[in-house]
């Protein structure tokens, strides 16, 4: 018997940039699982790795890992350390907190986090963590 994923009309959005204060569709919600990433490729061809933990929490980082260069973080295995959700990279196993993107293991690396939202259309859902 094969499963089709649940379909949803709440959409997963970053906003890319906070001057601008546009938010860009990434994907529907329920492409996201629990304890599991997402790339997405973003307008200006940089990607994204997004995640959505067991709480439903969404968390968007940059997808490229600071100690090898190649985007791979959205594929890390996700935990939480001292309570901070984290993603270790599949590479070196550097962890990134999910919610500042500082890297736990070497307080001089940080990536690029993005605010996360949930919208139908054009209505606001609800407003996540992240910047």
């Amino acid at each position: 018997m094969t499963l089709a994923p649940e379909t949803t009309d709440l959409k997963v959005q970053l906003q890319l940039d906070a001057r601008e204060g546009t938010w860009f569709t990434v994907c529907d919600l329920s492409r996201l699982l629990p304890g599991r990433g997402v790339a997405a490729l973003l307008p200006d061809g940089s990607q994204a790795a997004l995640f959505r933990d067991r709480s439903g929490t969404l968390y968007a980082i940059d997808n490229r890992d600071p100690f090898s260069g190649a985007g791979v973080l959205s594929r890390g295995l996700t935990g939480t350390h001292q309570g901070r959700p984290f993603v270790a990279s599949p590479l070196l196993k550097q962890r990134f907190d999910l919610a500042s993107g500082q890297c736990l293991d070497d307080e001089s690396v940080r990536v690029t986090t993005y605010p996360v939202r949930t919208a139908v259309g054009t209505d606001l859902v609800d407003s996540a963590v992240g910047a």
